[in-house]
């Protein structure tokens, strides 16, 4: 049966509609694509045990985070190892595959979460989802640039135009899925009057005449739940967040359309041209750096261009990246608190959408664009501009700290949504920047290795965001509380701050629950959170501006000798 699917059983004939070709590419990308709404799910994964707050059981979010990374991480390395396997079997295999392993990892990961075992989470989304987001992602990328060299950016932008929709379509579903299967945890009354004590950091209530752990739902609980929900105290280990069944059902759908999808696609025959279209003139190529000449997928590795094109691609994600992982947290964390009645749970939810909906324009207007002021060209406005922009939010989150004025959160939002155009529009450019520099022919199998610099930006990305968040964040509640009297910070935790360490691992003290109890005046320092990483990413695309200006043609020593490659070939089909 898999033999059947290799790609010499797949060859177009002459009259094939190359057009059909797009949106089987779209349609699977759309599906692994959600992978950028990962996001969604760290609410519920951090407070499975707790499900209105987090409990002391509940997995942390530098924990749940690094899930993501590691289906980035998954990505990159499926990518450049199947890249040349892909060129030998073709797309309709590897996108058969790739349905098996993102639809299976769904399914590992739903188990993980039912059992609570974190490890089976990391294994079934991570790595086996993971390796089925790699082989998913390069399988049309190839296919599309041979379908349609007269246009190379704007076919790999069709091609990954659907990788950054995918959370467009996955955000309401996945929200929607959630509050279907979402169940409120017993209630036990209002915080006032409901006896609790703090044992071990842990807050604890008696029930039936034993001592339960409880959570305490605030007005920012409240608002954050997927249904309507009473403020007060509610039984850990109770209710359901609904995030493991929507694994399973996410699971099921996405087998079943990426399969589909992988048996629309169609190869062209060797040598195949759009009738009527000629190779652009020497001097426009020259101009545009776009070569006639074809690199073999191995001595890629040995050019100079293969790892600027790898810097330019690894800081570019990595100064986006983190901030997908994280967008409706920082979102809430830096307007939330100023901005409560604007941005709330459905205005940070729209948000994720939007991010969608700009990362998948973006991939394609930019790459579209890079066919006619050129690859490298696009690559100097995604680092110049970007640069700005990231210097533009911690200015933003100062402002609005001091001045909740809508203006800031306007301006933060204009930043973020331009940085996830250029960040979508440089993963729907490479490919084509590396057709034009190493050649059409081994373009998917290069493509692919190029991608462990996306694995590598799928660590350092969320590392520094998670890292630096955790580093800001331990100061401020240490800051708060040291400014707070401690007899009312006794009464309000039931502990001394002698004991502020534990009840931080715990999740019993937050900067939220400190700011209620804060002397007069004082700055709520959530906005600030992310300062520190925005500076680091601007740094980052700095460098990566410096990388793409040293992009040069590959020196001709690396093309292939057709006259060698074409005896070779009778050789090898003489020996067969």
């Amino acid at each position: 049966m898999f033999d059947s699917l290799k790609k010499e059983h797949i060859v177009a004939g002459e009259n094939f509609n190359r057009w059909k070709v797009p949106p089987a590419s779209i349609a699977i990308h759309l599906c692994i694509g959600s992978v950028y709404a990962w996001s969604i799910f760290n609410p519920p994964l951090t407070r499975e045990f707790g499900v209105v707050a987090a409990s002391a059981g509940d997995w942390s979010l530098q924990s749940v985070v690094w899930i993501f990374s590691v289906a980035i991480v998954f990505l990159g390395l499926a990518a450049a190892f199947a890249g040349k396997w892909l060129e030998e079997v073709g797309p309709r295999m590897v996108g058969v595959v790739a349905a098996l392993c993102w639809g299976g990892g769904f399914i590992v990961g739903g188990l993980g979460i039912v059992t609570h075992q974190l490890w089976l989470v990391y294994l079934g989304y991570g790595v086996i989802g993971g390796c089925g987001l790699g082989l998913g992602y390069v399988s049309p990328v190839s296919t599309l640039i041979r379908w349609f060299p007269d246009r190379r950016g704007m076919a790999t932008g069709m091609a990954i135009m659907g990788f950054g929709g995918g959370a467009m379509i996955a955000t309401p579903i996945k929200e929607f899925l959630l509050r279907t299967f979402y169940e409120v945890p017993t209630y036990l009354g209002p915080e006032s009057a409901v006896s609790l004590v703090t044992e071990g950091g842990r807050r604890m209530a008696e029930v039936n005449g034993q001592m339960v752990e409880v959570v305490v739902a605030g007005a920012k609980q409240v608002a954050a739940a997927p249904v309507a929900i009473e403020p007060g105290i509610y039984v850990a280990g109770t209710g359901n967040t609904g995030a493991a069944m929507t694994f399973f059902t996410l699971g099921v759908i996405y087998f079943v359309v990426m399969v589909i999808a992988s048996f629309s696609y169609r190869v062209p025959r060797e040598g195949w041209k759009p009738a009527g279209w000629e190779p652009a003139a020497a001097h426009v190529a020259q101009r545009k750096m776009i070569s006639d000449n074809d690199v073999h997928i191995d001595q890629a590795l040995k050019t100079p261009q293969f790892y600027l094109l790898w810097i330019v691609l690894c800081f570019n994600v990595t100064a986006g990246i983190g901030v997908i992982g994280v967008a409706k947290t920082m979102m809430t964390e830096i307007f939330g608190t100023t901005l409560p009645l604007i941005v709330n749970s459905a205005f940070a939810a729209t948000y994720v959408f939007m991010i969608s909906v700009f990362n998948m324009v973006g991939r394609f207007l930019w790459a579209s664009a890079s066919d006619y002021i050129g690859r490298k060209n696009t690559y100097y406005c995604f680092f110049v501009l970007g640069t700005i922009l990231y210097l533009s939010i911690p200015f933003a989150a100062q402002q609005v700290s001091v001045d909740p004025a809508v203006t800031w959160l306007v301006m933060f939002y204009a930043a973020t949504m331009i940085i996830f155009t250029m960040y979508g529009g440089g993963f729907a450019t490479i490919p084509a920047y590396l057709a034009d520099i190493f050649g059409t022919k081994y373009v998917g199998g290069i493509h692919g290795r190029l991608l462990t610099a996306w694995s590598t930006a799928g660590v350092l990305g969320p590392l520094a965001i998670t890292q630096l968040r955790e580093m800001s964040l331990s100061n401020a509640i240490h800051d708060l509380a040291a400014r707070i009297d401690p007899s009312v910070f006794r009464e309000k935790f039931g502990a001394g701050i002698d004991q502020l360490d534990q009840m931080i691992a715990a999740n019993t003290v937050t900067i939220g629950r400190l700011m209620e109890i804060a002397p007069a005046g004082t700055v709520d320092p959530t906005p600030s959170l992310y300062n520190t990483t925005m500076y680091c990413m601007a740094g980052l695309l700095v460098l990566a501006l410096i990388a793409n200006s040293l992009v040069r043609p590959v020196h001709e020593k690396h093309h292939i000798d057709e006259t060698t490659e074409e005896i070779e070939g009778r050789v090898v089909a003489a020996a067969e």
